[in-house]
């Protein structure tokens, strides 16, 4: 049994921001987030065709935008007047996307955290994970008051980028199965954490993980009973949408 690293970071999560509460992955979605007394958030990192770190989960703009096309293909002159919260509801209309500085920002000035997934545009793994990564080491005051961004991903080319770019700067493996060597490849790469869909953890898999020395973590979590089973098998933190069902505290 290694002992574990400290571990800063609060048990729940806001996923992308504000959950389904308002436009995913934008700065009006960390604001209902940190109103909802949330103080740890996730979103989903991609760069632009000119390289800026920006924030969007899919691949293309189509669902979250007014936008078209694959979103890592447009410069970020084009891609900083795009509306990306009429999609949610009128309520949101003229929301735009954020720059990975931009949230950064908000999170310094809030005293919150982040946990950033590394989404790259397909091809571009490794480079993603290196210009976020140096992105959010260069923003983000080394040992200052807030802990850290947590770097996430499902490539382990985007990890292996992210920590040629800023090894100091925790990691995660991002997990949606248990793929042959996921635990292998998540100590080779330095992880502290291995981050599962909730139905992959169980007594099994949170002892093997914590006998390394990592730390575990859930998505996409909204229901209550499945909130507690993994509070019982100890998980070490959960990403949830259901930001007005679940208290941060709890």
């Amino acid at each position: 049994m290694v002992a574990p690293a400290p571990w800063p970071y609060p048990r729940w999560i806001a996923h992308r921001g504000a959950g389904k509460l308002a436009p995913e992955n934008t700065l009006a979605a960390f604001r209902l987030g940190a109103a909802h007394g949330y103080r740890m958030f996730e979103c989903d990192a991609k760069l632009s065709a000119d390289g800026v770190p920006f924030l969007l989960h899919d691949d293309t703009l189509q669902r979250t935008s007014n936008g078209q096309g694959i979103a890592g293909e447009q410069p970020w002159a084009a891609l900083s007047q795009l509306d990306a919260g009429r999609w949610h509801s009128r309520a949101w209309a003229g929301e735009p996307l954020p720059t990975l500085a931009n949230v950064i920002g908000f999170c310094l000035a809030n005293a919150c955290l982040l946990n950033i997934e590394i989404k790259p545009t397909p091809g571009l793994e490794h480079a993603t994970g290196l210009a976020v990564a140096r992105e959010a080491h260069r923003l983000w005051p080394a040992n200052g008051a807030a802990a850290a961004p947590l770097l996430t991903s499902f490539r382990p080319e985007s990890l292996a980028g992210a920590r040629e770019g800023a090894d100091a700067l925790p990691r995660g493996l991002l997990l949606d199965s248990l793929w042959a060597g996921w635990l292998e490849a998540a100590v080779s790469l330095d992880c502290r954490a291995i981050v599962c869909h909730h139905r992959l953890w169980d007594a099994t898999t949170v002892a093997a993980v914590q006998s390394l020395g990592l730390r575990t973590l859930s998505y996409t979590v909204n229901d209550e009973a499945v909130a507690l089973r993994l509070l019982a098998l100890g998980v070490d933190g959960i990403i949830t949408d259901a930001l007005d069902s679940f208290a941060p505290g709890e």
